[in-house]
């Protein structure tokens, strides 16, 4: 009998350290202590000379570029939005639970020295060097997933290529049917549920991080694809500058939670097993598009 138990222990042991991760969680903990917790240094500054602001009538959206991703494409929208291309342009297109789409539609203004179209960035190859956190859930798109630099992104160890994906609040450059026809003259965001399809088929450059609430409240168009029909429902963008550019008062002080920490490690641990009085069930695993990003605004010192 002595014999038998102990096999019990042994297949129970077995089986606990076999167990899927879903199995497994850490204890309950709400998202807003864990980031109330957070020490300092896994914060990161965001750098004004690596956003926009774009001024609608409705309000302001602060996009944070990313140009480990799209060097090219970035460095053009830089000098678009230093030249104030796109100031009296407009926003063309809501398409609902799709995109927001705005800027030179037709391809008419003067670039003021920036380049009409550029070589497609939908991917490249990463290095040593370039951080990567995976989530530990599989994904249907990629063969791994997970964050860098703050951004929700994929690879492909076996071909060493990495890319962004499609989540909430991306932000790509808008292009015709050829894949190098894209310049960052044309933007949109991702304001519905994520369309990962189109991930390697547009370039990313960015992610919204503050303005959400404006760009997924503009009226819908009702023409194709979202596509405003008149002139009269086009809504004018009053400037796009570079954060850099807008006067130090008017600059919104930003950090975001840095994704190689030991903090986000937490947060991705929380809302894979969310479980509180609302949620009775934990899920276990998460997709890439919905683990949270954390921003905050920064009061300014004096």
């Amino acid at each position: 009998m002595a014999f038998g138990r102990l096999i019990v222990v042994a297949l129970a042991a077995l089986l606990a350290l076999c167990a899927p991760a879903w199995a497994q969680g850490p204890p309950p903990s709400s998202l807003q202590a864990i980031l109330d917790a957070a020490p300092a240094g896994d914060w990161r500054p965001i750098d004004p000379a690596n956003t926009v602001y774009m001024t609608l009538p409705q309000g302001r959206v602060v996009i944070e570029l990313a140009p480990t991703f799209a060097p090219h494409h970035v460095a053009n929208l830089k000098m678009l939005a230093k030249a104030g291309f796109f100031d009296g342009l407009y926003v063309v297109r809501s398409q609902d639970n799709y995109v927001v789409q705005w800027g030179d539609a037709e391809a008419k203004k003067p670039l003021g020295g920036a380049s009409r179209s550029l070589k497609a960035e939908f991917d490249h190859l990463y290095g040593a060097a370039e951080g990567f956190t995976p989530l530990p859930d599989p994904d249907t798109y990629a063969p791994r997933v997970g964050f860098t630099d703050g951004f929700p992104a994929a690879r492909d160890p076996l071909t060493g290529e990495a890319w962004l994906t499609h989540c909430y609040g991306m932000v790509g450059a808008g292009r015709d049917l050829d894949a190098d026809s894209g310049s960052a003259a044309e933007l949109y965001a991702v304001i519905g549920q994520a369309p990962r399809q189109l991930d390697r088929n547009v370039t990313l450059l960015g992610r919204v991080l503050e303005g959400m609430d404006v760009l997924s409240a503009l009226p819908r168009g009702h023409g194709d694809l979202g596509f405003y029909q008149t002139p009269g429902e086009r809504i004018a963008i009053l400037s796009i500058r570079l954060g850099s550019d807008v006067p130090v008062a008017e600059r919104v002080k930003l950090e975001a939670l840095r994704t190689d920490s030991a903090t986000f490690a937490a947060v991705i641990q929380n809302r894979r097993f969310r479980k509180d009085a609302f949620y009775k069930t934990a899920a276990g695993r998460i997709d890439v598009c919905n683990v949270p990003l954390p921003v905050r605004r920064v009061k300014s010192e004096g």
